[in-house]
């Protein structure tokens, strides 16, 4: 919802097909590739994986850029657990502004969108 909020505002258009396939889109999300491997690392329990990734954006990105990779990773892995561990359904608000995003990821596919 927040790209997707943030693409709108920016008058920018997601490819979230290539964006959750970590195939990226070089005119929609530069570095994409790159990015999805950070995020994986960071949330797969490998520390040798996560340091080499962060070397590679580092070099590629610069520092600015992975503290702020660094946080965004945080911040979306923190709040999908927090919402999972307490079971917080959608808010009804949001079910209708979301339909198509939630068809796009197939996130009301997942086991806990039926509890």
């Amino acid at each position: 919802m927040l790209l997707r909020a943030s693409g709108e505002h920016d008058e920018v258009e997601h490819d979230f097909d290539a964006i959750v396939a970590a195939r990226g889109n070089a005119e929609s999300v530069p570095d994409a590739g790159l990015l999805s491997d950070f995020a994986d690392a960071a949330i797969d329990g490998n520390a040798a994986r996560l340091w080499a990734t962060r070397e590679r954006v580092l070099e590629a990105l610069g520092s600015a850029a992975l503290t702020d990779t660094a946080a965004t990773v945080a911040i979306f892995n923190a709040v999908v657990k927090v919402a999972d561990a307490t079971g917080i359904p959608i808010e009804d608000y949001k079910i209708e502004p979301t339909l198509d995003l939630r068809a796009e990821l197939g996130i009301d596919e997942f086991g806990q969108a039926h509890s």
